[in-house]
């Protein structure tokens, strides 16, 4: 059905239309239907004395502790409660619904043994709009998101906190005003709620799709950028990329070439003898962008085998079994989240050396120092370069991975941790300051390309350009630089430049 997403029909797409644009969720009878079979074998196991982890057992180095039947109910919120023991400011709420719809649907799949209506009630919260407060610290990526599904699951159960309006309100409260009722957990069902890698993998969809744009975008800035520079457009020809066929460095060596085609910038001094060579921060942006395009098909078959994945522990088998495994563990998602962060970190690095090129009149070309037409009263882009800088130097200490790091939790029990959580939320922030800093190169690029007058630029640039220039005036003399800089970063986040080089040409 049109305006819905479907859990057993999910895919990346479906994940961000749900977590960034409010989209309804399905449950199909079929769902409910396995749902059911499997719940049946946890109930048989519920009512039995057989020592089944979670179920009849305490939890990490409690397992041994037996529960009496009386009291496995009340075991089932009390994990909830344990583990909802976050700290530091909250994460943004299209993290958490992605969570929480990635925990829906591993409760799906049947394999973690939950009643059909917990699952209907998770899917109802989200589709309520009910966006759990879930704080920033405390998960280490194994046993999974323990932390951040606790405070999403105990806000499903009527405790904890609830976010409206950016402030944390009693979870009650809020799912009264949605006309939603508080669960109340059986056997597993805890358990259930927080055992997974939902948190990382929510965290790495929700990247794959900002950074597809922003590797985009970084063509169209490099491509203004090589222009306003007098770069030539021959180094980016498919036949010498063909020669070592990286598929990331072909697209992106195509989009630059069809950027650059029909410039009459280029063109006037293509024939010139004015520099042998253009400097790697131009000649190599494909081999730099194209290795960031890589690395992001890399992630993208992670994240695709995770989505078809049941991470959940103890699992219910199809022969009513109930085995331990320890599918929680988040390194698979850990190595790809620290990934991204050091091929999105190069691909800013070189940026702003681009960048700050364009500003140096010993290296511009005979564009004026630092881009404005009365340098020295003025001072033009000078401290955006530094901006930019400052951006690509924090983004290097980021860079430096999450899950080489593990500290033993658990009484020894969970002696290793993929720390993917905080590898993840690093990578928010390195791409967040990635486009901060592409915002700048496209603003200093379209300065330089207006200082090239009467010559223009290509049409698929001059279409970048004029994009920005309906928003950002070009800079006579100084000004309040920091709110031009707001505008770029928003047509950068908004897909705006792309957009707008993409009516000229076909961008890939």
């Amino acid at each position: 059905m049109a305006g819905e997403v479907h859990l057993d029909a999910l895919d990346f797409a479906g994940v961000a239309a749900v977590a960034r644009r409010g989209v309804r969720v399905a449950v199909s009878p079929e769902v409910r239907e396995r749902v059911r079979a499997f719940r049946a074998h946890v109930e048989r196991i519920a009512a039995s004395d057989e020592a089944v982890y979670g179920v009849t057992t305490g939890f990490g180095a409690l397992a041994t502790v037996r529960i009496p039947p009386e009291e496995r109910r009340e075991l089932q919120h009390a994990i909830l409660r344990s583990h909802a023991a976050g700290m530091g400011p909250f994460v943004e709420p299209e993290v958490v619904r992605a969570m929480m719809l990635l925990r829906a649907r591993t409760l799906a799949m049947g394999h973690s043994g939950v009643r059909p209506g917990l699952l209907d009630a998770l899917v109802a919260m989200l589709n309520a709009g009910v966006t759990p407060a879930v704080p920033e610290h405390g998960s280490l990526g194994a046993s999974g998101d323990l932390a951040p599904l606790a405070h999403a699951a105990l806000c499903l159960t009527g405790e904890g906190w609830a976010l409206e309006a950016g402030e944390a309100v009693p979870a009650r409260d809020a799912l009264a005003r949605a006309g939603l009722e508080p669960v109340e957990l059986e056997a597993k069902e805890g358990l259930a709620l927080v055992n997974g890698t939902d948190g990382m993998l929510a965290v790495l969809i929700l990247a794959l799709e900002d950074l597809r744009l922003l590797l985009k975008t970084a063509d169209v800035t490099a491509a203004m950028s090589i222009e306003a520079l007098l770069g030539t457009d021959r180094v980016y020809r498919e036949e010498l990329h063909a020669l070592r066929p990286h598929p990331g460095q072909l697209a992106s060596a195509r989009n630059i070439h069809r950027l650059l085609a029909g410039s009459p910038i280029v063109a006037s001094h293509r024939e010139s003898p004015h520099l042998v060579q253009d400097a790697y921060s131009l000649r190599c942006t494909p081999q730099v962008c194209g290795a960031a395009r890589d690395t992001l098909a890399f992630a993208e078959e992670i994240a695709r085998r995770e989505l078809a994945s049941t991470t959940d522990n103890p699992l219910v088998l199809e022969d009513g079994s109930v085995e331990s495994c320890g599918h929680f563990h988040g390194e698979p998602l850990a190595f790809a989240l620290d990934f991204l962060a050091v091929a999105a970190a190069e691909v800013g690095a070189i940026a702003e050396r681009r960048t700050d090129r364009m500003l140096d009149p010993a290296r511009s070309q005979g564009l004026p120092p630092f881009l404005v037409p009365r340098a020295g009263t003025n001072s033009g882009f000078m401290v955006a370069q530094y901006t930019a800088a400052s951006l690509a130097e924090e983004n290097r200490r980021l860079a430096n991975p999450a899950s080489t790091g593990s500290l033993p939790t658990s009484a020894m029990q969970e002696d290793h941790v993929s720390m993917g959580w905080s590898a993840g939320l690093k990578l928010r922030r390195v791409l967040r300051n990635l486009a901060r800093i592409l915002a700048v190169e496209a603003l200093c690029a379209a300065q330089a390309l207006d200082l090239r007058a009467p010559l223009e630029p290509a049409p698929a640039t001059g279409a970048a350009r004029e994009r920005l220039r309906r928003e950002v005036p070009f800079v006579e003399r100084d000004l309040f630089l920091a709110a031009h800089l707001k505008t770029a970063e928003e047509l950068v986040l908004s897909g705006a430049l792309v957009e707008a080089a993409g009516e000229v040409v076909e961008l890939g």
